[in-house]
């Protein structure tokens, strides 16, 4: 599966017998899937479909689905009241000989309020049901182009994450190699330390020192954080490898990354751990902040 961004935009449309109508789809980062969708009055029928369509492609995103349609040309009709007619022409046969016999007139009748209407045609239902057709296919074009515009970011995105994921393993390779993690080297720190402490305090206990320093030094290795950064490395790589929505998971990956960084900076004892770590904690910044972009 492909990476997914969750911005982009769409928009199809077409026309059904007398009816044009046009889809526009938006959609911008968000925690789940929300759709906010607007249909015209008359189209609420398509609800329903709607939002079984938007789920069955994508899992998170803020979608804003608009229809709108338009008729091209009037089309009216005259729709005549029967029973106000038959009302009418009673009423004249009762009267009889105190009305003109003469026959009534098509304007005559046109005159009389509530006997014609006119009013717009309405569509048959083999019309509306082609029309509904094809506004659903029009959604299903709009979803395919949302969804190319999705991948095609998120194949941009995936790429800057992957480099950061480089430069993290990178990073983590430089703390490993540093010469101050070497067991000498934190011995030789310890006990220089302590020889300038028993210089200047002789009544100190020199076991009791060299136990503290002891722990001090087994406080002070890293080599657990490095491990686990290595190891996160590796599984943000098989994720933005294996695509699809990974959001979350590597949302969840930059916290332990920036976890591991944090602890590697309060244990270090060189300015070039330091560093590294600093860098490192910018880089991870970088890293979550592009992971937000992605389904």
């Amino acid at each position: 599966m492909s990476l997914q961004s969750m911005t982009g935009f769409a928009r199809s449309e077409g026309t059904s017998g007398r009816t044009r109508w046009a889809w526009e789809l938006r959609s911008v980062n968000g925690k789940g899937l929300d759709l906010r969708l607007r249909l015209p009055t008359g189209l609420e029928r398509l609800e329903v479909p709607v939002r079984a369509a938007v789920p069955a492609r994508f899992s998170r995103g803020n979608i804003q689905a608009n229809l709108s349609v338009t008729v091209a040309e009037a089309k009216v009709e005259a729709v005549l009241n029967r029973d106000a007619l038959d009302a009418i022409l009673r009423m004249r046969a009762e009267l009889g000989d105190l009305v003109d016999p003469s026959p009534l007139r098509l304007d005559t009748l046109m005159s009389i309020r509530g006997l014609v209407d006119i009013r717009d045609a309405e569509e048959g239902a083999d019309a509306s049901d082609a029309l509904d057709r094809e506004i659903m296919a029009g959604l299903d074009i709009a979803l395919n182009a949302l969804t190319a515009m999705r991948v095609s970011e998120g194949a941009s995105i995936g790429a800057v994450l992957q480099d950061h994921v480089n430069t993290i393993s990178t990073l983590t390779t430089t703390v490993e190699a540093d010469p101050s993690r070497s067991p000498d080297e934190i011995a030789r720190k310890l006990a220089q330390q302590v020889a300038t402490l028993m210089e200047g305090a002789s009544s100190l206990d020199r076991d009791r020192l060299y136990a503290e320093a002891a722990i001090l030094a087994t406080k002070a290795d890293l080599r657990e954080e490095i491990d686990r950064l290595h190891a996160h490395v590796v599984a943000a790589t098989e994720l933005l490898n294996k695509g699809g929505p990974v959001g979350r998971r590597l949302d969840f990956l930059a916290q332990e990354f920036n976890r591991e960084s944090n602890t590697i900076c309060s244990k270090s004892n060189s300015a070039a751990v330091t560093a590294a770590g600093i860098e490192l904690k910018v880089v991870i910044d970088q890293f979550r902040e592009q992971v937000q972009n992605l389904e």
